[in-house]
This record gives C-alpha cells, sequence and structure tokens, in this order.
C-alpha cells in the first residue's frame, strides 16, 4: 500500500501533519493510531483464527482429523 510514496513523500506528509496539528497533538496522535492499529490487528487475528478452526459437527472434518 505504501510502496509508492517513497521517502521524500513520507517527510511531506510528516511536515504537513505538524504544520496541522502542533507538536503537542502529534505524540497523542501517533499514539492513537498505533492503539487503533494494534486493536485492528487482534480484531483481524481473532477473525481468521474462527475461519480457520475446524468445525467438528461436520463428520467429515472429524473424519480428516482422526
Amino acid at each position: 500500500m505504501f510502496n509508492n510514496i517513497g521517502v521524500s513523500g513520507l517527510v511531506i506528509i510528516l511536515l504537513i501533519a505538524l504544520i496541522v496539528f502542533g507538536p503537542a497533538k502529534l505524540p497523542l496522535l501517533g499514539r492513537a493510531f498505533g492503539d487503533t492499529l494494534r486493536e485492528f490487528r487482534s480484531s483481524t487475528r481473532g477473525i481468521v483464527e474462527e475461519d480457520t478452526s475446524p468445525k467438528l459437527d461436520q463428520p467429515d472434518e472429524l473424519e480428516k482429523l482422526l
């Protein structure tokens, strides 16, 4: 997703964020973004684990496990 931005594009984005939000709010926004990303990853990990777990109520799946 971010493969085409490059270093110069990332620096420009950070400078714009610094100008818009100011130096006092920037660490708070970064922390909030990190918490949101962490919560999203844990939620998707739970969904993937539920999806890949075998369904034991089906006889064919039970025979494969035995």
